[in-house]
C-alpha cells in the first residue's frame, strides 16, 4: 500500500520523460485522434509505450466489441498517418459485469503485466480516453500494479455539474468504481463544467494545421466533415476532450491546465458521486488554460 507521500509525489506531475500508454475508443468521435497525435508528437516529454483500444456503444458501432475493433483501425490508420510505430493491443469487447470479475482482453493482458516493470518512484501513466474497462480489468488480474501506475482519466463530470450522467462513465460505471476504488493514484479531467472549455472552430483547424503534414490535414478534415454532419448551415465550435487528458503529463509549469488535490470520489449506479474521509487523495483538474493548450497542440502536431 503507498504511503500518503508516495502517492504524492506520484500525483505530481512529471518533470522529464515518462512512460505511458494510451486506453482510446479511438472510432468514437474526432478527438481522440488529436490525442494520439499529440501523445505521438511529444517524444521529449513522452514515451508512448503502447496503445489500447476501447469499447464503446454509440451511433458510430453495433456493440462494444465493434467499437473495441473499430478503435484498433483507426489507431492503426493513424500510426501510419504519422509515419510511426508502436504495439497497438485489442481491448474488451464487453463492459464489466461485476467489481470483482476483469474482462479478458489483449490490452488489460499487456497492461497487468507491463506495469510490473514500474514502481512508485517510476510509475507508468495510463492515460485513459473512453470506457475505462480495460484498466479496470487489468487492476483485476492483478492487484498489485495499482501501486505501479498513475491513472489519468477523463471520465465524469465536474463534480458540482448539475447531471452527473457522461459518456465515458455511463457506459462502465462497475469499471470506475473498480479504477476508484483499487488505491492506485487517480487524475480526474471531468467533462461537462471544466474540460468542455477546451473547444476549437473550423477556422482556427484550418488556420494553424492545414497544409502541415498528413497528420495535420487528416484531423482538420475529420473535423470539419463531422461538424458538416451535424451542424451544417449553423455556427458550431467543437470540444476536443480528449487532449486534455495528454496534456496533464505536460503540464509540469502548471501553463497548461490547473488540478488540486481532493477525496477520491465514489461513481455511484445512478450517476452521481459519493464521499468518504477514509478514501485517498486524487487529482482534480479544474481548469483548462485553453489558448496555451491549443499553441502547444498545433505547434507539436503541425511542426
Amino acid at each position: 500500500m503507498l504511503t500518503v507521500e508516495q502517492r504524492l509525489r506520484m500525483l505530481a506531475c512529471p518533470v522529464g520523460n515518462a512512460d505511458m500508454v494510451l486506453d482510446t475508443d479511438a472510432y468514437n468521435e474526432i478527438d481522440d485522434q488529436f490525442a494520439i497525435s499529440y501523445a505521438l508528437r511529444s517524444p521529449d516529454k513522452l514515451n508512448l509505450r503502447a496503445l489500447y483500444a476501447a469499447p464503446f456503444l454509440n451511433e458510430r458501432s453495433t456493440s462494444p466489441l465493434d467499437g473495441m475493433e473499430k478503435s484498433h483501425a483507426e489507431i492503426l490508420k493513424l500510426l501510419k498517418l504519422a509515419g510511426e510505430e508502436r504495439p497497438v493491443f485489442k481491448g474488451s469487447g464487453a463492459y464489466l459485469s461485476g467489481e470483482s470479475e476483469p474482462v479478458e482482453s489483449p490490452a488489460a493482458r499487456d497492461l497487468a503485466g507491463r506495469a510490473e516493470a514500474y514502481s512508485p518512484d517510476h510509475p507508468l501513466y495510463v492515460v485513459a480516453i473512453g470506457a475505462i474497462t480495460n484498466v479496470a480489468s487489468a487492476l483485476l488480474m492483478n492487484p498489485g500494479i495499482a501501486d505501479r501506475i498513475v491513472v489519468v482519466w477523463l471520465g465524469g463530470n465536474a463534480l458540482d455539474w448539475h447531471d452527473g450522467r457522461e459518456f465515458n462513465m455511463m457506459q462502465d460505471v462497475t469499471a470506475a468504481r473498480v479504477v476508484y476504488g483499487c488505491g492506485a493514484p487517480v487524475v480526474m479531467l471531468p467533462c461537462a463544467g471544466v474540460v468542455s472549455a477546451f473547444t476549437t472552430t473550423g477556422p482556427e483547424l484550418t488556420h494553424w494545421l492545414s497544409g502541415k503534414n498528413p497528420l495535420a490535414d487528416y484531423l482538420v478534415r475529420q473535423t470539419i466533415d463531422e461538424a458538416s454532419r451535424y451542424a451544417s448551415g449553423r455556427v458550431w465550435s467543437r470540444v476536443i476532450w480528449d487532449v486534455t487528458a495528454v496534456a496533464w503529463l505536460l503540464n509540469d509549469g502548471n501553463n497548461l491546465l490547473l488540478d488540486k488535490l481532493i477525496l477520491t470520489p465514489i461513481p455511484q449506479y445512478d450517476h452521481h458521486y459519493s464521499f468518504d474521509h477514509r478514501r485517498p487523495l486524487c487529482k482534480y483538474v479544474y481548469h483548462i488554460n485553453r489558448d496555451a493548450l491549443f499553441a502547444d497542440l498545433f505547434k507539436r502536431i503541425g511542426g
